[in-house]
């Protein structure tokens, strides 16, 4: 009898727990900032794998690029948005915190993003160097796009705390906050390191009227020999209305990552259903018409995951 019981006890438990491979695995997705392209594709990713996977449970956050290889390496997150060179520098310990992130793993490389800094038509401002002593909205602490701008404006001899000393404002808010606060005069120029043409730009050039800043070829030339990962890019004349001319500047590539304890067939079912749902995910962005899958290890640049491994192995993309 007392043998019975037990067995009993033992059947109960296994009902309850059931096998590992039957848990459900929470994704969750840090993408990017309101008014980006990050969190509605980041949003429309998880609705596709939350359908196309069993037992696999998503939820899509805000977030940016350096603050989502953090979380991701942290464990806060899953999987997420970032830069190419913003992983590779966490990954190799070069970024700002100075320490390595080794559970981040690679999954795509998906569509170029541009440096944007937008003044108001009429400015008198004609360069970034022009930026030292003005209201400036460069992106929030945690972002790639501020992590870019801060570099680019040693390049220009100053940083943002030469701004604040020199009288001026330094806004770390989002691209809607940004939006507004051009909008209302608050500001003289915004930055974001996304996708051309970008629907926070678009707004602005609407309602206020705006041009781009260009990086000068010198700058360039040298920002882009010190700094692996970042990419020569220009911001076309007909990406926004009414501007005199193409603009030279610098850009990233945005890539997906995961945490490296992400189940191996759960980000092999998220790199299927990247590609095979392409068309779906340019419908919210045309932006992810740039993404393609014969470009997708161009900036794996850090170990790649199993998962992602093992789908581009049997699409003859790996030996």
């Amino acid at each position: 009898m007392t043998r019975f019981f037990a067995a009993l006890l033992l059947v109960g438990v296994a009902a309850a727990t059931g096998p590992a491979w039957a848990a459900d695995t929470f994704l969750r997705m840090v993408s990017g900032p309101a008014g980006g392209n990050w969190y509605p594709l980041g949003a429309k990713l998880m609705e596709i794998v939350g359908t196309g996977l069993d037992r696999v449970v998503t939820s899509n956050a805000p977030g940016g690029g350096g603050a989502n290889v953090q979380d991701i390496n942290r464990g806060d997150a899953e999987i997420g948005f970032s830069y190419g060179h913003t992983v590779f520098r966490a990954f190799s310990g070069v970024d700002r915190s100075g320490k390595e992130h080794p559970n981040l793993r690679f999954v795509a490389t998906l569509y170029p993003a541009a440096l944007q800094t937008a003044v108001p038509a009429d400015s008198d401002i004609q360069s970034y160097f022009d930026l030292q002593d003005r209201n400036i909205s460069p992106g929030k602490a945690r972002w790639s796009g501020f992590e870019a701008m801060e570099l680019l404006l040693s390049y220009y001899g100053f940083g943002v705390d030469d701004v604040r000393a020199n009288g001026g404002t330094v806004h770390h808010v989002s691209y809607s906050d940004s939006v507004a606060l051009m909008r209302d005069g608050h500001i003289d120029a915004f930055t974001g390191l996304t996708s051309v043409p970008q629907a926070s730009f678009i707004d602005l050039n609407f309602s206020v009227g705006i041009r781009f800043l260009p990086v000068e070829d010198d700058v360039r030339t040298r920002f882009l020999a010190e700094n692996p990962g970042y990419v020569e890019s220009v911001i076309p004349q007909d990406a926004y209305e009414d501007q005199s001319g193409d603009v030279p500047t610098v850009g990233a590539t945005t890539v997906l990552i995961v945490n490296k304890d992400v189940p191996e067939e759960v980000v092999y079912g998220v790199t299927r259903l990247l590609w095979e749902r392409h068309a779906d995910l340019a419908a919210v962005s045309p932006t992810w018409k740039n993404a393609r899958r014969e470009d997708a290890l161009q900036t794996a640049i850090i170990p790649l995951h199993p998962g992602a491994e093992r789908y581009y192995t049997e699409h003859g993309l790996l030996p």
